[in-house]
């Protein structure tokens, strides 16, 4: 609505002038309102534009990566590479819509209400001011009495400067009036207009680039139409195909028959019958693993997956024979035997055994009717040989996993909620450090790379036992005491569940990389703690009780074996050339745990030619071939396990004495609180700065997880080793932390630092390797466990490669050491410490 107000008028001041005035501020006043309502709403279209045009982005990024993927079809790859294109384009042309929105919107209205109404307002107060001081002065002139002259002339006064004040205001007041009421409509018109413009060039470019898209689109819909058919044809096809196979099958579950296996000599792609069977290892416990077998190019070969490189068992079938095997406790046997090497297999029926066999005699036939004999062999990259030595599948899990653990670890004080923002029920851990995680920090933790964190989740993982000890020992309050020490202090705040998350990752590498919060010791708190904990060490020392001196073990008496048809154990040149492995006494420790158990049945049935007792299998033990140099040299000099008195004896462990250091460091905190068992201590040593494989040069180089194997503490080594921790790092005598364990008889860290690649093979100054040590003080359980550390590795090198984790038995066995370490120590405490002395 045009209001105009009359500048003749205003000088009046009269009623209608006064109406004219308020509809005017009434007017301006709704004006705005309604400016200031309609920029409010151009903002959240443009803020809603923007985050449209975010989730458009990445739609299309969906639709690039969806065309990556179906590089093999040609039709789909362009196309959608067409389409993100174009889509692309309509994202570019809504961010030039949405930018000129906000030019002409919400800059030009903003501009129009900031300027022009507040000169308006402005203009309003000086005119309602000068109005109520016109009034005061009319009245104060009407009250002049007569016969008082000077106050008559002072109230005319007022009222003729009060009366020209008035009308230079009331003219300017006017003069603004008119100049909004005219602006008003250019203003608005113009930003509308510029906005709708923007529109049109929006739509027209939207148009144009979809009728180039057209033909493409209208081309696509026809073969679209196509495919539809095509889809129904082969649909139909494939339900004839199941049908068929479905009544074929049906047939064979009647007719008792397994799955067909035929012997095709002319099959296109050269595998004459391939199908799966049960192999038995040419390893000392006999374990039998499923492999798919094939007979491919006059060769028998084997895989464990596909995509590995096949493992050639027989190079050259027609210097084989094959043969049933009858005299075994597993049915459906058979057995291919080359001049030198043989191969136990398993078929899951009578009659696919007979199928194999048929097809080995039918290969061999062939390959000596075939001219090429010398052709092209399988190209393959692992050994030929048959004696490598199969993997046993996957360790046996017995670890705790899923609520186990998580219960465990929330049971600790303060671990129900998130270390870091307080998310409850947290469900990852942070292992190095021993604290849980919400899924958001957990991600962060991984950010930041595992020197500082190691995530691990409490429901999915697996959870060794010494692991989930170090988690309950540690936990969110202990480590939040180090790491957030001085937070309230410096006035940091701590992230909350849904915080946002770079909020709350700015703070975890504050905490955790800068450790900004950890409050750094003085020289004397150093000290003090450091006296303080070697004190602790030596009550502990103290307090500790050593087992009686186990008596020396008895002379072992060897027994060749021989097997039922009555061939010596020169059958395998492998184990001709090699000395035993066992000795009586060891087996002695090593069927204490596991006669009662299933895991060493496989050994005691694994040859016809041993007996099925407990005697026959130790004696299968005692003779397992074995090329470790130390047996050697003591079955050309001595028996096995001579008394410790025929051997140099080694230096004795050297006794943890405390002295006053030269210099305090957060080193050597660290290295009296892994000698004290105080996780606490280390982990607060590390936040200040430790390092996990600081050198005492001033004791021997001693490292603190050397010290950790001093305290006899297990979880104490799995924090060191957590924290990278170097488990073959030697102090001045060449010893490592394996040497050390071995000397102190400490069977689970032993166990322990084998897991983590301990080399037991590493010798000191006097030329003594951890096997040595252990064989003189006759501790039967790690000579046990480093044989059959030895012993697997040997297996592993021997299939090449490819191989995997090594034997069933022997991750069996390392398992249920690692279960006793952790849950049941005293088992295995039976013999004392190493003494050179002993008699």
């Amino acid at each position: 609505m045009k209001i105009t107000v009359d500048f003749e008028e205003c000088l009046k001041d009269s009623p209608r002038f006064r109406a004219t005035i308020e509809e005017v501020e009434g007017d301006v006043c709704e004006l705005e309102s309604k400016l200031d309502k309609l920029v409010k709403l151009c903002i959240g279209m443009i803020d809603a534009g923007k985050a449209y045009n975010a989730a458009n982005k990445q739609f299309v990024s969906g639709i690039r990566e969806l065309a990556q993927q179906s590089t093999k079809d040609e039709v789909i790859e362009s196309s959608l590479t067409k389409f993100a294109e174009s889509l692309q384009e309509m994202i570019n042309y809504h961010t030039i819509l949405f930018d000129q929105a906000q030019r002409s919107i919400k800059t030009q209205l903003q501009t129009f209400v900031k300027d022009d109404l507040r000169k308006f307002k402005e203009a309003k107060k000086q005119f309602d001011k000068v109005s109520e001081e016109k009034e005061a002065a009319l009245i104060k002139n009407a009250q002049a009495p007569r016969n008082k002259q000077h106050e008559v002339e002072e109230a005319t006064n007022i009222l003729t400067a009060t009366r020209k004040c008035f009308r230079h205001i009331v003219l300017d007041y006017v003069l603004q009036i008119n100049v909004l009421q005219s602006k008003r409509r250019s203003e608005i018109l113009k930003s509308m207009l510029s906005f709708m413009y923007a529109h049109l060039t929006f739509f027209h470019q939207g148009y144009d680039l979809f009728s180039e898209l057209q033909p493409l689109m209208k081309l696509l819909g026809g073969q679209l139409d196509q495919l539809v058919v095509d889809a129904a044809k082969e649909k139909r096809d494939m339900e004839q195909k199941h049908s068929t196979i479905q009544q074929k099958a049906a047939l064979q579950d009647f007719s008792n028959d397994d799955t067909k296996l035929e012997y095709n000599v002319d099959a296109d792609n050269g595998i004459a019958m391939e199908g799966y069977l049960f192999k038995r290892a040419s390893n000392a416990f006999k374990t039998w693993n499923r492999r798919w077998f094939s007979i491919q190019n006059n060769q028998l070969v084997y895989q464990k997956k596909f995509k590995d490189n096949p493992t050639v068992v027989v190079e050259d079938l027609r210097l084989c024979t094959v043969k049933h095997c009858e005299d075994i406790e597993r049915r459906f046997c058979f057995e291919v035997v080359s001049p030198t090497k043989s191969c136990m297999m398993q078929a899951d029926s009578e009659k696919l055994r007979q199928a194999w066999i048929k097809a080995v005699q039918n290969s061999i036939a062939t390959a000596f009717r075939d001219k090429g004999d010398d052709g092209e062999k399988l190209d393959r990259k692992s050994s030929t040989s048959t004696g490598s030595l199969d993997s046993g599948g996957e360790p046996k899990e017995r670890s705790l996993k899923g609520e186990s653990a998580l219960q465990k670890v929330l049971a600790i004080p303060g671990n129900a909620c998130c270390c870091d923002c307080g998310q409850p029920d947290p469900r990852w851990a942070s292992i190095n450090l021993g604290i849980t995680l919400c899924i958001q920090c957990s991600g962060i933790h991984r950010s930041l790379g595992v020197h500082f964190s190691k995530v691990r989740s409490l429901t999915l993982d697996t959870w060794e036992p010494e692991l989930l000890k170090l988690m309950c020992e540690l936990g969110n309050g202990v480590i939040n005491q180090i790491y957030e020490a001085r937070r309230e202090e410096l006035g940091a705040r701590k992230p909350h569940p849904g915080d946002p998350r770079h909020e709350v990752e700015a703070y975890i590498k504050a905490k955790y990389v800068d450790r900004r919060f950890v409050r750094r010791p003085s020289d004397e708190e150093l000290r003090n703690k450091v006296v303080s904990l070697s004190k602790q060490e030596k009550r502990l020392s103290s307090s500790s009780e050593h087992l009686p001196p186990r008596p020396p073990p008895p002379t072992p008496k060897l027994r060749p074996a021989s097997n039922a048809s009555g061939q010596s154990a020169v059958a395998s040149g492998l184990e001709a050339r090699r000395d035993s492995l066992f000795c009586p006494d060891e087996l002695d420790s090593l069927f204490s745990y596991f006669d009662n158990s299933s895991k060493l049945r496989s050994i005691k049935s694994a040859d016809s030619g041993i007996q099925n007792s407990a005697d026959g299998s130790r004696e299968m033990l005692a003779n397992t071939p074995s090329n470790n140099s130390l047996a050697d040299a003591e079955a050309a000099e001595s028996p096995p396990m001579a008394m410790p008195a025929t051997l140099p004896p080694p230096s004795p462990c050297k006794e943890v004495v405390f002295y006053e250091p030269k210099e305090y460091s957060p080193g050597l905190q660290l290295y009296w609180a892994s000698c004290a068992r105080s996780l606490p201590d280390m982990a607060e040593a590390l936040a200040h700065g430790a390092e996990v494989n600081w050198v005492n040069t001033e004791d021997d180089k001693r490292t603190p997880l050397i010290m950790a194997v001093q305290g006899g503490s297990l979880v104490t080594c799995e924090f060191l080793l957590q924290n990278a921790a170097n488990v073959n790092q030697q102090d001045a005598q060449g010893r490592g932390p394996l040497h050390h364990a071995t000397m102190l008889g400490h069977t689970g860290q032993v166990c322990l630092f084998l897991k983590r690649g301990a080399n037991q093979n590493a010798a000191d100054i006097d030329e003594k390797t951890p096997l040595t040590i252990a064989v003189e003080a006759a501790n039967a359980d790690i000579v046990t466990l480093l044989r059959l550390a030895k012993m697997n590795e040997e297996m592993r090198e021997a299939e090449g490669p490819y191989s995997q984790s090594g034997d069933e038995t022997y991750q069996d066995i390392f398992q249920d050491f690692t279960h006793m370490a952790s849950n049941d120590p005293d088992k295995l405490n039976r013999y004392q410490q190493y003494d050179p002395q002993r008699p």
